[in-house]
């Protein structure tokens, strides 16, 4: 697995996020569909979750899951904070762990390093999240990170992978009516050792 890139490991959990997440298929669709609305109507977007400290956080957090690469845009141009927002919003079960996660992350920040999570240096961000990223890995102490960081992680690939973009990221070309079936391509066969 050490040659996947993080945006392909995303991929390869696809449909993980969903359900560690909470979320059922049609609340990630509603979600989405909200995010394009917003997007498409030009309007702007106003949190109705997140104070502007949070938001500035969430965005933060969420290109670092998500980078922007050479394939596509990162996590905040696919709209994953406005589909947080919307989640967040939607779901009040949730909100007490998000804004506590996000508490813990800049609480975590200053007793390192002095500055809230969003004003630390990129090298000291990734330093933090490298040591929440892994929970087997994890010390103890940092369990409430290890946590929040999970439940961010998945709703990121949420949100990103049900965006226009990050359909468009996972090459997804179902939906399309084939004239002719002319079999599977030769290099897919020799792949996987199998032919007609």
């Amino acid at each position: 697995m050490s040659d996947l890139t993080r945006r392909e490991a995303l991929q390869v959990l696809g449909g993980i996020p969903l359900v560690a997440a909470g979320l059922s298929p049609a609340t990630v669709r509603e979600a989405a569909a909200h995010v394009r609305a917003l997007r498409e109507g030009g309007a702007g977007f106003t949190p109705k979750f997140f104070t502007a400290h949070e938001l500035a956080t969430v965005t933060v957090l969420a290109d670092l899951v998500i980078p922007r690469d050479e394939r596509s845009g990162g996590a905040t141009e696919a709209g994953v904070p406005e589909f947080m927002d919307f989640i967040l919003n939607e779901y009040p079960d949730m909100r007490t762990a998000f804004r506590g996660g996000l508490a813990w992350l800049d609480h975590e920040s200053h007793r390192r390093f002095g500055k809230a999570f969003i004003d630390a240096s990129a090298s000291d961000q990734r330093q933090i999240l490298d040591d929440i990223a892994w929970p087997k890995k994890a010390p103890p102490a940092l369990s409430q990170g290890v946590a929040f960081f999970n439940r961010f992680r998945d709703l990121t690939a949420s949100g990103f992978f049900s965006s226009k973009m990050g359909v468009a990221d996972l090459q997804y070309q179902g939906n399309e009516f084939v004239m002719e079936w002319k079999g599977c391509p030769p290099e897919a066969l020799a792949k996987l050792g199998v032919k007609y």
